[in-house]
């Protein structure tokens, strides 16, 4: 059952422009949403159909809730698999606790599967870690942060050390300014680690560099790529009706009829509707499939990364097509369909990119790249 009714909806709403204005996080929104019990754990279905419609509220607030809504998911998808590894992380969400993400590293290509960053193991079994972490969403506001780097002190190959550190470690602080083209609420700062201790306990998973067959990485692209596409497809959502709203209100000089009237702008809109449409099966069927543990063996991350490609490509190209038809006016720097084009375009940026998502669905067809 959802836990976002319509009061809690439009505060929500009523308050993303001035987020984005202000350049300012959301802070309200985090309590409304804490209060409401949005941020426990819950089967991934009900949490994409809840995140497509908070992105349509307010796709900066979605967007930085994702990130704890993802490290919940990791800790769900390795419990209903029989690894209860990481129940404390569900405890801890439902405690108050608020997870973030400090994986993105600049110039790292291998997102998930190399590290720029330093683990270094100690005597007790905790580690010490060391780099720069981008697009640390919920900045301001987190009290658990996972964070992933590399340990090259063993000679029979290096590893990936995840773990999870504590708002109140030493050794970490966010750096440089956040001022964005678009989802500016969610405030994701870069996050400098210089030796922050990861406690044993805290240590989630160690992994050979490189891709590999782990539940905690499957759980990770799940749940961060079908609710990205949530999101994303939230906006469209949106974007879409305000086109409907905005066609319909406005009349043609010419023939006095509205412009819901002319043929082009239908097409327009009905050509808009056709790829928003296809999304929902594609998100909720595979949500749905890992909720019930399906197997779809290697074609799995072909299934997601292609998920979150379509969706983000299907959400700029309605957000374009709604400001088209609406007019000029759309134009305008504070109008809600300018703020959803711009919130639009961070979707380029999050894994998978486009080029990645090709290479994984080509190798999926095609067998590993010949060098």
């Amino acid at each position: 059952m959802t836990a976002l009714n319509e009061d809690l909806l439009a505060r929500i709403r009523s308050r993303a422009a001035g987020y984005d204005r202000d350049n300012a996080f959301f802070s309200d929104d985090l309590d409304d949403l804490r209060a409401a019990g949005y941020l426990g754990s819950r089967p991934l279905l009900e949490v994409a159909r809840d995140q497509r419609l908070l992105g349509a509220h307010a796709p900066a607030t979605a967007l930085g809730i994702n990130m704890h809504l993802v490290v919940v998911g990791i800790a769900r998808v390795l419990h209903e698999r029989g690894d209860g590894s990481l129940d404390w992380i569900a405890a801890e969400a439902a405690a108050g606790e608020l997870f973030a993400f400090g994986n993105s590293e600049a110039g790292n290509d291998q997102v998930m599967f190399d590290s720029r960053t330093k683990a270094e193991p100690q005597p007790d079994g905790s580690y010490l870690f060391t780099g720069t972490k981008i697009f640390t969403s919920l900045s301001p506001a987190w009290t658990r942060l996972a964070v992933f780097g590399r340990d090259d002190s063993d000679d029979s190959g290096p590893t990936l050390v995840h773990g999870v550190l504590t708002r109140e470690t030493p050794g970490h602080h966010a750096a440089g300014e956040w001022n964005p083209l678009g989802m500016r609420a969610t405030q994701s700062f870069t996050t400098v680690l210089d030796g922050a201790r990861v406690a044993p306990e805290r240590i989630t998973r160690i992994l050979p560099v490189g891709p590999v067959a782990d539940p905690y990485i499957f759980g990770l692209f799940a749940d961060f790529l079908l609710l990205i596409s949530s999101v994303y497809a939230g906006i469209a959502d949106r974007a879409l009706e305000l086109a409907v709203e905005n066609v319909s209100s406005r009349r043609s000089m010419k023939t006095g009829l509205a412009y819901g009237q002319d043929p082009d702008i239908r097409w327009q809109l009905a050509d808009a509707a056709i790829a928003l449409d296809s999304l929902a099966p594609q998100i909720e069927g595979l949500a749905r499939d890992v909720d019930e543990l399906a197997d779809h063996g290697t074609a799995w991350f072909r299934l997601l990364v292609g998920t979150k490609t379509r969706s983000v490509d299907v959400a700029r190209s309605v957000v374009e097509t709604a400001i088209r038809v609406s007019g000029g006016s759309s134009y305008g720097a504070d109008t809600e369909l300018s703020r959803l084009y711009r919130d639009a375009l961070a979707g380029l940026f999050h894994p998978s990119d486009p080029e990645s998502a090709h290479a994984t669905v080509a190798t999926n067809l095609l067998g590993a790249l010949e060098l």
